[in-house]
């Protein structure tokens, strides 16, 4: 790909020059793997520092006062020492990422993956690939985590072969991946009822009564959707990827598309891979038809409204990566097999070992992260800084609108140091939702602006699982690459959605627009 030539520095607008700034001091950071090593001996000094000490903040896990715990006894060493492998085998994103590229490594490696972009490409107009992209990005939620490990690499692939930067179509996906996580489009995510059980629970402290329907924020979610698109849109084309023109692909793009007419034997084989590919989903179908499908959780363990399909207990939701592995094995070798590049059982084989070399750097990152938030979240430093941020909130007693504010703003510092959505929001939420029902706010509206916190910040916080992996993508194609790299990739988006989303919520507070079903601004409901 063709790069234009660097613009003179001075006549850089002053977002670009800074933005570059970000890039340099955060690439002048130690690599990722060693940053997350120095992070988590950090972790263990200050948990000894502040383990002597007494705090009144309660945690709301046991009703206990919060207690640091020093990392650095004893009994806490070995116990580390011991859950060592068991801390990094088990790390989420671990197994996410390994499975799905073994067939994602399948389909490229033959050329199901080339094919198919080209022939995507040759009838979307350049103009609408970045809304298109951004949007599917926001709908792979559907799939739980499946976004970070497919759509935002082929975002780049999408880019690249359209004669654009693949480091602005990673920015592109992962903003509507994960900068649009608590958006949802037209189907509701695994997400939606996980906090609608946490936001009831923490009700039900003040009023056990209290029910929270599972889809109390849809309107407002979906209807965000549109807005993730629009701010990403803009950022990618208007900010993003100008910028980027002083940045070389020098990475090995040999194998990425070119935008080049199907030979016939290429036609012939994406044709017959679309076709086992509708088979194998029309065939997985049937077999969520039943009403006692095996695929849907445990209806009696369900709160009301959720379909037992979408229940993030649900075996279909928790088979998402399998699935993505055999539906992209299937197509990926029947395109081989009969457009040729395909001999034997071998090459398909050759195209899994060769995705799994590709992840050794990404690996060694995983590990040390592993270690790191392990140790983090034994230390209850996180616990401690969740809680005075929230006491401090009640304390400044501010209007309504200032409110929401203050609780994005809290979501999206908390969300720098707890990576979890789920562990954020049962922290939080226990303290932030009975809280504001004392003081005349729905438990509805207060995970709305939790959840407009935690996805603007889910972009620029190397505690995210999957940052390591964006920061892996992104060194494929630009080798000095870095976490800086991607720092300044995604502070814009990060900094705006939080503004232009937080001013959407309050609109919608502000208007009377319902939230979602079952849903009110105030408690109790029409107060």
């Amino acid at each position: 790909m063709s790069q234009a030539t660097p613009p003179d520095i001075a006549k850089r607008g002053w977002i670009a020059r800074s933005l570059d700034l970000v890039e340099r001091v955060g690439n002048k950071l130690p690599d990722p793997a060693v940053l997350f090593l120095i992070l988590m001996l950090v972790t263990w000094a200050v948990s000894a520092l502040m383990s002597n000490m007494a705090f009144a903040e309660i945690d709301p896990r046991s009703g206990n006062p919060v207690e640091i715990v020093n990392l650095l006894s004893g009994t806490s060493l070995t116990a580390f020492m011991a859950s060592m492998v068991n801390t990094f085998v088990t790390f989420a994103p671990l197994g996410v990422v390994l499975v799905a590229m073994l067939g994602l490594g399948v389909a490229e490696h033959t050329g199901f993956i080339n094919a198919a972009l080209r022939a995507m490409l040759s009838v979307t107009p350049k103009s609408l690939l970045t809304p298109a992209l951004i949007g599917v990005g926001v709908l792979s939620h559907v799939a739980v985590d499946a976004g970070y490990v497919l759509v935002i690499p082929l975002g780049a692939v999408i880019f690249y072969a359209a004669g654009r930067h693949p480091l602005a179509g990673i920015a592109a996906a992962f903003a509507g991946v994960s900068g649009g996580f608590s958006a949802t489009f037209i189907v509701p995510s695994s997400l939606d009822p996980l906090l609608a059980g946490l936001t009831q629970a923490a009700a039900q402290l003040i009023d056990p009564a209290y029910e929270v329907n599972p889809l109390n924020n849809y309107f407002f979610t979906t209807s965000s959707t549109v807005l993730i698109m629009l701010v990403g849109w803009f950022l990618t084309d208007k900010v993003i990827e100008p910028r980027l023109t002083a940045t070389p692909v020098d990475g090995d793009t040999s194998e990425m598309p070119k935008m080049s007419p199907l030979k016939p034997e290429e036609r012939k084989g994406l044709v017959w891979a679309m076709v086992a590919m509708l088979i194998a989903v029309g065939l997985f179908v049937l077999t969520l038809l039943p009403a006692d499908t095996s695929w849907g959780a445990d209806p009696a363990t369900l709160a009301p409204g959720t379909h037992p399909l979408l229940a993030f207990t649900a075996p279909l939701m928790r088979s998402i990566v399998a699935l993505i592995f055999i539906f992209f094995l299937i197509p990926g070798a029947v395109y081989g097999y009969v457009s040729g590049t395909v001999k034997s059982h071998r090459d398909i084989i050759a195209g899994m070992a060769k995705a799994m070399s590709g992840m050794g750097y990404y690996i060694v990152m995983a590990f040390f992260a592993a270690q790191f938030i392990y140790a983090f979240g034994q230390s209850n430093l996180g616990v401690l800084m969740a809680i005075k941020g929230a006491n401090l909130l009640q304390a400044m007693g501010l209007p309504m609108a200032l409110t929401l504010v203050g609780i994005v703003l809290l979501s999206g510092f908390v969300n720098l140091m707890v990576g979890s959505a789920s562990a954020k929001w049962a922290l939080i939420g226990a303290i932030m939702v009975p809280m504001l029902m004392q003081l005349g706010v729905s438990p509805d509206l207060t995970q709305a602006a939790y959840r407009v916190g935690d996805s603007s910040t889910n972009i620029i916080t190397p505690l995210l699982p999957y940052f390591p992996l964006i920061v892996v993508f992104c060194q494929k194609y630009v080798k000095g690459a870095g976490v800086g790299t991607l720092l300044a990739l995604m502070l814009p988006y990060s900094i705006t959605l939080l503004i232009v989303w937080t001013a959407f919520l309050i609109g919608f507070w502000a208007l009377g627009i319902p939230l979602g079903v079952g849903s009110s601004f105030t408690y109790p409901a029409g107060g």
